[in-house]
């Protein structure tokens, strides 16, 4: 049975939040809190790199910080064995193509995923990154009161899954941390497995709805919880193939024009 593995990336590929790290970095976080409530966060972040900017920082200045987000060893040998294991590995995420790109080709991880869904960004002719939504929702809305107004994750993940399933069926692997997360966990099947981050936004829904979600849930707290569960679960589909996995959730919440990055990246092999 041919396995689809989608991946989030902030908190999960990498162990911080990719906006909140670049804007520590660059000294706005001051500026970045007295805008945020005036604005929605993917405009703030397009906002920011107006000041980064005017402060004569590069997109090479840029990449330096990314390059330097924290990110598990054993989260890139996971992803590595993954895609050895004949997965289709995929990222769905709210960050910018820019960041992840960045943060991916650092680590040699690229060319392991064959598409990454995020919002657009390109660097305009006076070499300022911009930073788009995802869903453009000025014109209309998704529709989604779970996810934020640029992108919803849970319309991305039905189109992930119906493009993975056209050459037949598939199970998936989705694994997040965050609330948007949760939208996407509520579009897998009872054949399916998600691996939300414990103690994290989305930890903490599933605490309060665990009977609304039909995979099958397996928790991971850090980078070698992640591997050694992710790899589980796929050996396991593959020595089973449509027999059914077991689900490792119990009640443990009581216990406990220029150059351009568009939203969907098909990665060239």
């Amino acid at each position: 049975m041919a396995v689809v593995v989608v991946f989030d990336f902030d908190k999960t590929i990498i162990d911080c939040d990719s906006d909140n790290w670049v804007v520590d970095e660059l000294g706005l976080t001051p500026l970045f809190t007295q805008l945020l409530p005036t604005m929605p966060w993917n405009s703030l972040m397009d906002r920011m790199f107006m000041e980064v900017h005017s402060q004569r920082k590069t997109m090479e200045d840029i990449a330096e910080i990314l390059k330097k987000a924290p990110l598990h060893p054993r989260i890139i040998s996971a992803i590595k064995s993954a895609h050895a294991s004949g997965c289709d590995l995929r990222v769905v995420s709210d960050a910018n193509a820019f960041f992840i790109e960045t943060v991916l080709k650092h680590h040699g991880l690229i060319d392991y995923f064959s598409e990454i869904h995020t919002n657009p960004s390109f660097v305009d002719g006076e070499g300022r990154l911009r930073i788009l939504p995802y869903y453009d929702f000025k014109s209309s809305s998704h529709g989604c009161n779970i996810c934020p107004p640029n992108m919803c994750k849970g319309l991305v993940m039905e189109r992930v899954r119906a493009s993975a399933t056209t050459e037949g069926k598939k199970r998936f692997i989705y694994l997040g941390d965050g609330i948007a997360d949760f939208c996407s966990a509520l579009k897998l099947g009872e054949d399916d497995f998600l691996m939300p981050r414990k103690n994290y936004p989305i930890w903490e829904i599933i605490c309060r709805n665990p009977k609304i979600i039909k995979a099958r849930i397996n928790e991971w707290i850090d980078g070698e919880e992640m591997e050694k569960i992710l790899l589980h679960l796929i050996t396991t589909i593959s020595i089973n193939g449509e027999e059914k996995c077991n689900n490792m959730w119990t009640d443990k919440c009581s216990m406990d024009s220029h150059k351009r990055f568009p939203s969907v990246l098909p990665v060239p092999h």
